[in-house]
C-alpha cells in the first residue's frame, strides 16, 4: 500500500470513528460507520447487529443493507446447525475477532455451508465478518458481503476492520445506560410465540403482538398469520432447537430495548412431544427484571469488577466499614472505589447511584426503597 493510500485510509478511519462517536443510538452509529467504511473498502451488502453481551445472541436493533429479508432464516440455520467456518461464537473469543471466508478457507468457499446455501444463490463472492467486542464481551456483529466480480477481502482490509472494532464496540456498549426518566409500568403479561422446526410461526398470543409493536424496526420475516416476525426472534427460536439437538451450546436468551427505552427479555426453549421427540420452539417476551439489566448498565459505565462489587453492596444498604470487611479491603480503599463509581456514573451520592442503576421503571418496590440509602 502506497504512502498516499495509507494517509487516505488513516484520514477516512478517523472520520469514521469521529462521526460514529456522535451517534445517539445503535442504528445511527451503524449508519455512520457503514457509510464511511464503504468509502474505505467497498462492499455490496451488509448486516450490522446488536448482540446480548452475556449470551452472544443477536438482538435488536439491526441494520441490513441490500439484502432480502427472506434469507434471514437460511443464514441462521447455517450458523446454528451446519456451519463450521468463522462461527460468531468462535470469533467472539478469538484474539482478533475478524475473519474473511475466502481467507479462512484458502479460497475454497464451498467448504462453508453458508456459502452454498446463502451466499452463492444471492451472487455473493466473499463475506468478512467481525464481532464488536468490549470488555471481553460481544456487543454486536458485522457481516460484509462482496458480489461476484469483486476481489476477496484482503489482509489490509481485515486489519482496518480490526482497528475500528474496539472504539465502535465501546460506544455501542454505552447505549445500555439508563433512560433519563423512569418509564411507566408495563401493563401486559408474557408474550408467547410458537415456531415449527423450520422457524415458521405457528401461533402467537395477544401480549406478544403488543410487544412486537414496540420493538425497533429491522429485518423481519413474513408469517402465515400476516405478522412480520423480527429476524432476531426467529433466530432465538432456532437457537433453542439447536441447543436441544446438542448442535449448539449456550442459552437462547437475549435482552432488547424497545422504542420507548424499556428493557425486555426474549427467551426460548424447545418443547417435547408425547413420544419424547422435539416439538415446537416456544419464545417468551416479557419485561426484564432489574437483576438482568443492571449488569449491562454497570458494564456501560465501564466499572471494574471491584467497583461493581462495591456498587452491589451499596445497593444492599451496607455502610463503608461492612463493605470493607466483606471484601477484605481497608475503608479508605472502599471510599476510593465509591468515588470512582460516582465519577463514572455521574452521581454525587449513594442514593442517586442506586436510583440511577437499580430503580428504573423495571425495578420492584423493594428495590425502589434503596434510593433512600444515604452516604455514611
Amino acid at each position: 500500500m502506497t504512502g498516499s493510500k495509507l494517509s487516505s485510509t488513516s484520514v477516512g478511519r478517523a472520520e469514521l470513528l469521529s462521526r460514529s462517536a456522535k451517534a445517539t443510538d445503535a442504528l445511527g452509529m451503524f449508519a455512520e460507520a457503514s457509510a464511511h467504511l464503504r468509502r474505505l473498502m467497498p462492499y455490496d451488502a451488509a448486516v450490522w447487529r446488536v448482540t446480548d453481551p452475556v449470551t452472544g445472541m443477536m438482538t435488536a436493533p439491526i441494520r441490513a443493507e441490500n439484502l432480502d429479508e427472506g434469507g434471514c432464516a437460511v443464514y441462521w440455520e447455517s450458523e446454528l446447525f451446519t456451519e463450521n467456518v468463522n462461527l460468531f461464537r468462535d470469533l467472539a473469543r478469538a484474539r482478533v475477532p475478524v475473519a474473511g471466508l475466502r481467507q479462512t478457507t484458502g479460497d475454497l468457499p464451498a467448504r462453508s455451508t453458508l456459502y452454498e446455501t446463502f451466499m452463492r444463490p444471492r451472487g455473493f463472492h466473499d463475506e468478512l465478518r467481525a464481532v464488536l467486542r468490549a470488555g471481553g464481551r460481544p456487543q454486536g456483529h458485522i457481516s460484509l458481503f462482496r458480489s461476484e466480480g469483486r476481489a476477496a477481502f484482503d489482509a489490509a482490509e481485515t486489519r482496518l476492520i480490526a482497528s475500528v472494532l474496539p472504539p465502535l464496540a465501546k460506544h455501542l456498549r454505552s447505549f445500555a445506560e439508563p433512560a433519563p426518566q423512569p418509564l411507566p409500568d408495563a401493563p401486559h403479561g408474557p408474550g408467547l410465540l410458537l415456531f415449527d422446526p423450520n422457524g415458521a410461526l405457528l401461533s402467537v398470543n395477544d401480549d406478544a403482538l403488543t410487544y412486537l409493536d414496540t420493538l425497533p424496526e429491522g429485518p423481519a420475516v413474513p408469517s402465515p398469520q400476516g405478522i412480520r416476525v423480527p429476524a432476531w426472534i426467529q433466530a432465538t427460536a432456532m437457537k433453542a432447537r439447536a441447543v436441544a439437538q446438542e448442535q449448539d451450546r449456550g442459552r437462547a436468551r437475549a435482552r432488547v430495548r424497545n422504542r420507548a427505552g424499556r428493557w425486555l427479555v426474549c427467551h426460548a426453549s424447545c418443547l417435547r412431544e408425547a413420544d419424547g421427540g422435539l416439538g415446537a420452539s416456544a419464545v417468551v417476551i416479557e419485561p426484564a427484571k432489574s437483576s438482568e439489566i443492571v449488569p449491562l448498565i454497570v458494564d456501560a459505565y465501564e466499572l471494574t469488577d471491584r467497583e461493581a462489587e462495591v456498587t452491589q453492596h451499596i445497593a444492599r444498604g451496607l455502610p463503608t466499614g461492612e463493605i470493607a470487611a466483606r471484601l477484605h479491603l481497608s475503608p479508605h480503599t472502599v471510599r476510593d472505589h465509591i468515588k470512582a463509581v460516582f465519577e463514572k456514573a455521574g452521581v454525587s451520592s449513594r442514593g442517586e447511584l442506586v436510583g440511577k442503576l437499580f430503580t428504573e421503571y423495571y425495578a420492584p418496590p423493594a428495590e425502589q426503597a434503596m434510593t433512600r440509602v444515604r452516604t455514611d
